[in-house]
């Protein structure tokens, strides 16, 4: 079948005559596009394909699938942001596709039958040295190991996991889901040693004999801001409260506590503190909920249960249990702007939500390492350093930091770091188009709305480190697989088959879908415009002659 991409033509216009007369000027061609799933999600799944097996029952296949991509479905499934649904075409007519709700199902459902990890690659006879055990370093410890070399992780801390351990908290990630899928990795003989920080890299890479070196120790230190304080209130940083509540090791907090920012790691840290015995937790954040960066419905969850949110309010000083603050205005361009008007606020601790930093002072010793202006890790298209054979990928390379995003460095760092040791230089494949929703041939239908997610009760969730999120029955999960448009890729509805009136369009059979008999085809278009997924396209006679 063709995919002549850079011949594509648009959709044709309603009013046009499809027929082309007595000699043939476009032709359909079967071609596949990208869904828009596949394209927003960070680690570069292939989200319409294993929904695909999903629907139909095939879960160790879809799993199987997923996990070419991302090696920790039940994870993602719970903690990540899934962009994938924002950007689903289904969205367009009544509601996303609960991507994510499926993709936990799979993992746990890995989980409980014990499916294994495969290496698809013989033993190359490489070592490779990850450092740091969070998203990026386990993902690209597995995706590595996956291709047939040795990897050995070495991890600062006492478990791995990085802030997925150790900044997620347990009411969103179970640490028992997260460890099964830390064992499965293991299990393929990735080596993880904890307790063992790197302070000499050049050192340890020399001393293990490793080929290749990919650095992803992540943002775990909280980033400061100057604040006066006199004999001030407790004062903590959010990144060091959720380790050490994730460690069981919880400070005290006492009963009113405020928390400075309005990221993710600010409700975190607040909702932690509610179930910590705080009965007043206040957020402040000097810009409005607009420009806030923490994602809307962590904002939600957190006033769900009982969390108030001060917008447009900063710190000033801090003096005793005592907190002035003053009232913040947008500009023209949205950055708050002071107005004078000040307050005063009383707290038994103030916990620092104000961002993450990377603690890679030990690389500056290294001559080819550079560094950006904010302390990130600069890097090549390739994901490598200026140190031959030393890569770095998560959150202390420039760019967004999430756990989907690390996820997807891990993978990417892995394939060039294998193209390295084989002296080669990997090229990733051409992306095609994206299929939008007004590529879409849909039939008139009844809306189908997505099955809700069951949640614990707000009085619930604040008795303890319960996950609040309960998954989907296999049921709802294949019910909702099936709300999948397939954009862009063929699914063998049949359609094109039955609406040929020239009968030139031949089955192949199951997964093989169809092709043209040109010397029956008209070109009149018409399995062109009821294909619901635009898998079709009409290509000019001579682009595919």
């Amino acid at each position: 079948m063709s995919t002549r991409l850079s011949d594509m033509t648009p959709r044709l216009d309603p009013g046009h005559d499809l027929g082309t007369g007595p000699v043939r000027t476009r032709r359909p061609v079967y071609v596949d596009l990208m869904p828009p799933c596949n394209n927003a999600c960070p680690a570069g799944e292939n989200i319409q394909g294993w929904l695909a097996l999903a629907q139909a029952g095939r879960y160790r296949e879809a799993w199987e699938l997923l996990v070419a991509d991302n090696p920790m479905p039940a994870v993602h499934g719970r903690v990540c942001y899934h962009p994938c649904e924002t950007s689903c075409n289904r969205a367009e007519v009544d509601s996303a596709v609960s991507i994510h709700a499926v993709e936990r199902f799979l993992g746990d459902l890995a989980s409980r039958e014990n499916w294994p990890l495969r290496i698809v690659a013989p033993p190359s006879g490489r070592r490779i040295l990850v450092v740091g055990a969070g998203p990026s370093g386990l993902s690209a410890a597995y995706h590595l190991a996956r291709l047939g070399h040795s990897v050995e992780i070495h991890e600062a801390g006492p478990l791995a996991g990085g802030m997925m351990h150790f900044g997620i908290p347990a009411y969103r990630l179970p640490r028992a889901e997260l460890g099964r899928e830390i064992a499965r990795i293991e299990a393929m003989g990735v080596r993880i040693l904890t307790d063992r920080k790197v302070t000499d890299l050049a050192t340890e890479r020399a001393r293990g004999g490793f080929d290749a070196v990919f650095l992803a120790i992540g943002a775990g230190v909280g980033k400061h801001v100057d604040i006066p304080a006199r004999d001030a209130a407790k004062v903590l940083d959010a990144v060091n409260l959720l380790h050490e509540t994730s460690a069981g090791a919880p400070p005290l907090l006492g009963r009113r506590v405020i928390v400075y920012g309005g990221g993710n790691t600010a409700m975190d840290a607040a909702r932690t503190a509610r179930r910590l015995g705080a009965t007043e937790t206040l957020i402040v954040y000097r810009r409005d909920r607009a420009h806030m960066p923490a994602q809307a419905f962590e904002a939600d969850e957190a006033l769900e249960e009982g969390v108030k949110i001060r917008w447009l309010t900063t710190i000033k000083e801090i003096s005793g249990s005592e907190l002035t603050v003053e009232r913040m205005a947008l500009d023209g361009s949205g950055r708050p702007q002071p107005t004078g008007e000040f307050e005063t606020l009383s707290a038994d601790a103030v916990v620092l939500a104000l961002g993450q930093a990377t603690d890679a002072n030990f690389l500056r010793r290294l001559p080819g390492i550079g560094f950006s202006a904010d302390g990130a890790i600069e890097v090549g298209p390739d994901m490598m350093t200026g140190e031959a054979g030393v890569f770095a990928g998560g959150d202390m390379v420039p760019g967004p930091q999430s756990v989907t995003q690390a996820v997807g460095h891990g993978k990417r760092a892995a394939r060039h770091i294998d193209a390295f040791l084989r002296n080669a230089t990997y090229v990733h494949p051409p992306r095609p188009p994206v299929a939008d929703f007004a590529m879409l041939h849909l039939p008139v239908y009844a809306d189908a709305d997505p099955n809700p997610q069951r949640t614990l009760e707000a009085a619930e969730r604040l008795t303890g480190f319960e996950e609040i999120v309960a998954g989907l029955s296999e049921g709802e999960v294949r019910y909702e697989a099936q709300r999948c448009y397939s954009c862009g890729n063929c699914y063998e509805c049949d359609g094109c088959y039955a609406a040929c009136p020239e009968q030139a369009i031949v089955k192949l059979g199951p997964g093989r879908r169809y092709v043209v008999e040109y010397d029956k085809c008209t070109g009149c278009a018409a399995c062109f415009e009821q294909c619901p997924c635009h898998a079709i396209e009409m290509l000019p006679e001579a682009a595919d002659a």
